[in-house]
C-alpha cells in the first residue's frame, strides 16, 4: 500500500511519488489533491495503478491523476499519460471502455423563474423523447454505409443530414471529428452494436440534466460563454455506447496476444499495450477515433431530440438552445508540447476520466473563447453542483492540458446499493427541489450523491493548482437517468 510518507509534496495541491519508489518506474507519478483528499485516495488501489502506468515504455515526464481519481481498468480513472509519438505506446486501458464518454452544455435564453412552471413537464417529455437505459434502441437505424460515414465524419455527418446547426461543429472539441478515424478497423460486431444506439443515453452515470446557473465567478468569461446568473441550461453526459465498448474489448484481446511479439511486458495485464506505430497500434488508434466520432454524433443526436422537445413544450416562447461546448473525457489524441529544451514534440496524450483544458490563445479553442481559455465542463452528482471552468496557461505545463472530469466515485456501485434505496434517493432529491425521471430504481441507487466525492473540493483543487479557473456553478433542477 502506498502511503503519504513516501511522497514528495511539491505544492499544497500537487504530490509526487518519486521515480525511485520502484525499480521499474520510467517516470515519477504526480497527484493533484488536497491533504484531506489524499487521505482518502491512498485507501484504494488507484495509486498502485498509477505506479504501474509509470512503468510503461515510452511514457513521458510523469504519470498523472486528477483529484477525482479512483480505481479503474488498468489505468486509474482520472489518469493522464503522455507517450512519445512515434516510439511510445498506446493502451486501451488508458482510454477506457466507454470511448469518448463526454459532456456537452446547452444554453437557453431563459431564466429559471421564467421556465419554472414548465420544468417538470420538460423533464417528463425529455425522458419520453430520449431513449435511456441499458441496451435501449434509438430512433436512427444505420445501414452499414451510413455507419461507415458517421464513423468517419462524426458531428459534421449529423449536421449534413439535418440534425443540428453549423455552430454545433465549431463548439465541439476537435470539431466533433477525429480525422484519423478508420471504419475498417472497427469490427462488424462493434458496428452492429452501435447501429441502433445513435441518440441514446445508456445507463450508469449517464444523464441529461436541466440546471440553473447558481453563481458566476468570472463575469468576462461567463459573458463570452453565453452564461448569466439564474439561466436555465442543459447538461448531456454519455458516450459511444455498445460500439465503443466493443472496440475496447476487441483491441484489448488483440494487444494481449501482440505484446510478446514486441517484447513488451507490463506489471498489470490490464495495461495491455502496443507500440503506437505498430500495425496493431495504428489500427486501434483508427478504431478508437471512429468510436470517438460515434460518441460525438450520439451526443449530437440527443441534442437534436432535446431541441425538438424543448420547442414542443415551450412553443413560441422556446427561443434557441445553443451549444456552449462539448468535451471528451475518455480519449487519446496527438498533441504538441515543448520538451526540456523548449523544442515542440508530438505526444499521444491518454486521458481516462480526464478532460482537456487548453489555455488562452490555443488555436484549437473556438475563436470567441480563445482569450479566456477552453470551456471545461465538470458534472457533479445528481444532488450537487456542476461547474463550468476555463483552462489556464499552467495546464500545459502542469498536466499536458488536462483537468478533472467530474466528482469521482468514492463508493462502488454495489456499496451504494447496499447503503441506500433508489426510492429514497429520489425522495431526498425531491425535497431539495431536484426531480428525477428514471426507469431503474436500482440504477438510481448506484448513482446516489453519497457514492461520489465532494465536487466542490475536487474543483477547488484544480482551481488552486492553476489548471483551470472557475467560471460558473450550476445546480440541478431536473435529472433524466437511464
Amino acid at each position: 500500500m502506498i502511503t503519504k510518507n513516501i511522497m514528495k509534496r511539491i505544492t499544497p495541491f500537487l504530490w509526487e511519488i518519486p521515480k525511485d519508489y520502484r525499480h521499474d518506474m520510467k517516470v515519477p507519478c504526480r497527484i493533484f489533491a488536497s491533504e484531506k483528499m489524499m487521505d482518502d485516495i491512498i485507501t484504494d488501489r488507484s495509486l498502485e495503478q498509477l505506479v504501474n502506468v509509470a512503468c510503461l515504455q515510452g511514457i513521458v515526464k510523469a504519470a498523472y491523476v486528477m483529484p477525482d481519481v479512483h480505481e479503474g481498468y488498468g489505468f486509474p480513472i482520472g489518469g493522464v499519460a503522455a507517450s512519445a509519438c512515434p516510439g511510445g505506446f498506446i493502451s486501451p486501458g488508458g482510454i477506457g471502455y466507454d470511448i469518448n464518454c463526454g459532456v456537452r452544455l446547452l444554453t437557453s435564453e431563459h431564466s429559471f423563474e421564467e421556465l419554472k412552471p414548465h420544468i417538470r413537464r420538460l423533464g417528463e417529455q425529455l425522458f419520453l423523447a430520449i431513449p435511456s437505459g441499458l441496451g435501449k434502441e434509438g430512433f436512427w437505424h444505420l445501414s452499414n454505409a451510413q455507419m461507415d460515414k458517421l464513423l468517419s465524419q462524426g458531428v459534421p455527418w449529423m449536421i449534413h443530414n439535418g440534425y443540428g446547426e453549423q455552430s454545433d461543429i465549431t463548439f465541439s472539441e476537435s470539431d466533433g471529428c477525429l480525422a484519423d478515424a478508420d471504419p475498417d478497423a472497427v469490427s462488424q460486431l462493434a458496428k452492429s452494436r452501435g447501429a441502433d444506439q445513435l441518440g441514446t443515453l445508456g445507463s450508469g452515470n449517464h444523464f441529461v440534466e436541466i440546471d440553473r446557473v447558481e453563481q458566476i465567478f468570472d463575469s468576462e468569461s461567463a459573458k463570452a460563454f453565453g452564461l448569466f446568473e439564474g439561466q436555465v441550461v442543459i447538461l448531456v453526459h454519455t458516450g459511444s455506447r455498445g460500439l465503443g465498448h466493443q472496440v475496447a474489448t476487441d483491441y484489448i484481446k488483440i494487444f494481449m496476444k501482440a505484446m510478446p511479439n514486441y517484447g513488451i511486458s507490463v506489471p498489470d495485464i490490464e495495461l495491455a499495450c502496443a507500440p503506437f506505430d505498430s500495425g496493431e497500434g495504428r489500427d486501434y488508434f483508427g478504431a478508437m477515433s471512429a468510436a470517438a466520432n460515434f460518441a460525438w454524433a450520439n451526443r449530437q443526436g440527443i441534442t437534436h431530440l432535446i431541441r425538438n422537445t424543448w420547442g414542443k413544450v415551450l412553443g413560441s416562447q422556446a427561443g434557441s438552445l445553443s451549444l456552449l461546448y462539448d468535451v471528451a473525457h475518455n480519449i487519446a489524441k496527438i498533441e504538441e508540447y515543448p520538451d526540456d529544451t523548449g523544442k515542440m514534440r508530438r505526444l499521444l496524450i491518454h486521458r481516462k476520466g480526464a478532460t482537456r483544458a487548453f489555455w488562452p490563445g490555443h488555436p484549437e479553442i473556438p475563436e470567441i473563447y480563445r482569450p479566456y481559455g477552453q470551456p471545461v465542463l465538470i458534472p457533479g452528482s445528481m444532488g450537487t453542483s456542476s461547474y463550468v471552468l476555463a483552462g489556464q496557461k499552467e495546464s500545459g505545463e502542469l498536466s499536458f492540458g488536462s483537468c478533472c472530469h467530474g466528482a469521482g466515485r468514492q463508493m462502488s456501485r454495489h456499496e451504494a446499493k447496499r447503503a441506500v434505496r433508489g426510492e429514497q434517493v429520489r425522495e431526498d432529491l425531491a425535497h431539495q427541489g431536484i426531480f428525477v425521471e428514471t426507469d431503474s430504481m436500482s440504477g438510481l441507487a448506484e448513482e446516489a450523491p453519497i457514492a461520489y466525492k465532494d465536487v466542490d473540493d475536487v474543483v477547488n483543487v484544480v482551481s488552486a493548482a492553476g489548471i483551470a479557473k472557475k467560471v460558473a456553478k450550476l445546480r440541478p433542477v431536473m435529472v433524466i437517468k437511464g
